[in-house]
C-alpha cells in the first residue's frame, strides 16, 4: 500500500490529523493496533479547549459536540473550606467544553468512511523503517500476513507506549521526565454532578476533583499513594473521602451511586525532543505527557495536530521543507508552557510525601492570594482555557 502520509494510532490525535489532511485531498492511511471497540472503551479527558473544538468545527464534525457537550464559563479551586471560582469567560472572553474524549473519538471514527479516511484496525506488530530517508515505510501484521505501507511521511500518534518514538535514535533525542509519587483514584458513576462546574480541591488529606461527563454522569478523583489497591476502596469509602476533601459546600450536593468504572492512574510529566526525525513526526502522547490536573493532555495533542497538519499541507502544496523543519520547535514552545501550568497546578493542589507544615501553609497562602487577586485568576484562566496557537 502507498500513501502520502501514514499515521500510526487511531486515537483522537491520529484521527484529527487524518481528517485534516484528507480535507485537503491528501492520501492518508491510519494503522491502529487495537479494535474500534477497544479504542472507544478508553476513558480519558473531558475538558476541551477552544483549540480542540475549533478543529472539530473546521472539519464540520462539531454538531453533536455542541448539542451534547457542556460549555463551561469557569471552574473552582477549593481549599477544604471554600470554593474559589475562576471566571474564565469574564477573564478571557472564552469558554471550555466538557465533552468526553470517547465521544470526540466516536465522532471522528464514524465520519471516516464517508470522507475517505482509511483506517486499518487490529494492525499488530507495527514497525517503522527508513525514517531518515525520503522513502520511509512501516509494516504490520494482520490476518496472519505481514503488510507494508510506503509513505512520504510517517506520523506517530500512537501514545506513550507506541513504536513511533522508539524509532528515533537515543543519540539524537532527549527525554525530560518527572514521575509524581502518587496517583489518581477515579470513579465514574451515573449520578448528577455536585456542581455545574469542575472543582479542584486541595485538602490536608490530599487532592480531589469533581468533574462530569454529562448532566447525569459524574467523574470524581482522589489522590492516593502509588501502592494503593483498588480493593481497599469500596464505593462507600471513596464517596466519604470525596465529601471530606471537596469541602462542605460541594459535599452537600454529592449524589452517591455505584461505580461504573474505577481505576488508579499514575501521574507524570514527560517531554521528548525533538518531535521530528527525518520523515517521522510525533504528535500527542507519543511525545509528551502531562499530569491531568490542568486538563491539557488531549488539548496539547490537538495543538500538535494543528501545527503538524499545517506543515504537511504546506509541504505537499508548495514543497515547503521549512514548514516540516519548523514543526518540532513550534509545537514544543506551546507544550512546555502547558507542562509548566500542569506542573504548577499539581504542586499547588496535591500533598507530596515530603511536604511539611510550612509547605502546607504556603499552599494555603497561594490559594488565599488567588482568591483575592484578579491578576492571579487571569493568569490561571489564560492557561486553563488554552494559550494562543
Amino acid at each position: 500500500m502507498k500513501a502520502q502520509v501514514a499515521i500510526v494510532g487511531a486515537g483522537p490525535a491520529g484521527l484529527l490529523l487524518g481528517h485534516l489532511l484528507r480535507a485537503e485531498g491528501l492520501d492518508v492511511v491510519v494503522v491502529e493496533r487495537a479494535s474500534p471497540d477497544y479504542v472507544l472503551g478508553r476513558i480519558r479527558a473531558g475538558v476541551l479547549e477552544r483549540t480542540t473544538t475549533d478543529l472539530m468545527d473546521r472539519l464540520g464534525l462539531g454538531a453533536r459536540m455542541h448539542a451534547e457537550g457542556l460549555p463551561h464559563d469557569g471552574f473552582h479551586l477549593a481549599d477544604g473550606e471554600r470554593l474559589i471560582r475562576i471566571d474564565i469567560a469574564a477573564l478571557t472572553g472564552r469558554q471550555v467544553m466538557v465533552y468526553g474524549q470517547t465521544e470526540l473519538t466516536r465522532d471522528l471514527m464514524e465520519a471516516a468512511p464517508e470522507r475517505g479516511l482509511s483506517i486499518i484496525y487490529e494492525a499488530a506488530d507495527v514497525a517503522l523503517f527508513d525514517v531518515e530517508s525520503d522513502a520511509p515505510y512501516l509494516t504490520y501484521s494482520k490476518d496472519g500476513a505481514t503488510h507494508r505501507v510506503d509513505a512520504e511521511f510517517i506520523c506517530g500518534c500512537d501514545g506513550f507506549h507506541g513504536p513511533s518514538r522508539r524509532a528515533i535514535p537515543a543519540s539524537v533525542a532527549t527525554a525530560y521526565e518527572k514521575v509524581y509519587p502518587f496517583g489518581w483514584l477515579g470513579i465514574l458513576a451515573d449520578v448528577p454532578p455536585c456542581n455545574h462546574e469542575l472543582i479542584y480541591a486541595n485538602h490536608e488529606r490530599g487532592f480531589a476533583l469533581a468533574s462530569m461527563r454529562s448532566q447525569t454522569r459524574s467523574r470524581y478523583y482522589v489522590q492516593v499513594p502509588l501502592d494503593e489497591k483498588l480493593e481497599d476502596w469500596p464505593d462507600d469509602r471513596l464517596w466519604d473521602e470525596l465529601a471530606t476533601r471537596l469541602g462542605p459546600e460541594a459535599a452537600a450536593h454529592i449524589t452517591r451511586g455505584p461505580a461504573l468504572e474505577k481505576s488508579i492512574a499514575p501521574l507524570r510529566s514527560y517531554v521528548f525532543e525533538p518531535m521530528r526525525h527525518g520523515r517521522l513526526m510525533l504528535a500527542g502522547d507519543s511525545a509528551h505527557i502531562v499530569p491531568p490536573t490542568g486538563a491539557k493532555g488531549l488539548n496539547l495533542a490537538a495543538s500538535d495536530v494543528h501545527y503538524l497538519s499545517e506543515a504537511l499541507i504546506r509541504y505537499f502544496a508548495h514543497r515547503d521543507a521549512d514548514a516540516i523543519a519548523g514543526y518540532s520547535q513550534k509545537a514544543l514552545a506551546r507544550i512546555w508552557k502547558a507542562e509548566r501550568f500542569s506542573w504548577q497546578l499539581t504542586r499547588l493542589m496535591h500533598r507530596f510525601p515530603d511536604n511539611d507544615a510550612f509547605d502546607r501553609r504556603m499552599q494555603l497562602a497561594d490559594l488565599d492570594y488567588i482568591a483575592s487577586s484578579v491578576a492571579a485568576q487571569t493568569t490561571i484562566a489564560e492557561n486553563y482555557v488554552g494559550l494562543p496557537l
